[in-house]
């Protein structure tokens, strides 16, 4: 890669890390849209709610953006841009002009989004096992004693 095109994928990422840390110094909480709880409808609670997480979500999603980015303009001041952090192949140019954030090749982004998933998953399986009702059914059911023969 040569130096003019580092250079430009250096002030696109340093324009794009600006940006935003300008919208998150600007980004406002939505306040409830009542003074008291008494005489509201529960829906209207969920809806002030509902816009209270969406802008946390978007914050904390400015806030990884602009971690990754950091970490890119790093890699430039250490020479290492440019070059999978994984296993040390050139990062082809078009994924760069794409994502000049990147610092892994595509095979080795794939992998990282493979990894995402969430940590209730691991506790909680998908299938119920049968034993878990027998369990459950120890502290009594609706079932009355027709039911059970």
């Amino acid at each position: 890669m040569n130096q003019q095109v580092k250079e430009k994928l250096k002030k696109q990422l340093e324009q794009e890390l600006r940006e935003i840390e300008q919208q998150l110094e600007e980004s406002e909480r939505p306040e409830a849209t009542e003074l008291s709880n008494y005489d509201n409808h529960p829906a209207d609670n969920a809806s002030d709610l509902t816009d209270q997480l969406t802008e946390m979500a978007i914050d904390e999603h400015r806030g990884d953006d602009a971690e990754e980015i950091k970490r890119a303009l790093q890699a430039m001041q250490d020479g290492t841009y440019g070059k999978c952090s994984v296993c040390g192949e050139d990062i082809p140019l078009g994924r760069l002009e794409a994502m000049p954030k990147a610092l892994t090749c595509v095979e080795h982004a794939e992998q990282k989004e493979e990894n995402l998933r969430p940590v209730e998953e691991e506790v909680i399986s998908a299938s119920s096992k049968s034993d878990d009702f027998e369990e459950v059914e120890a502290f009594g059911s609706s079932d009355t004693p027709s039911d059970k023969s």
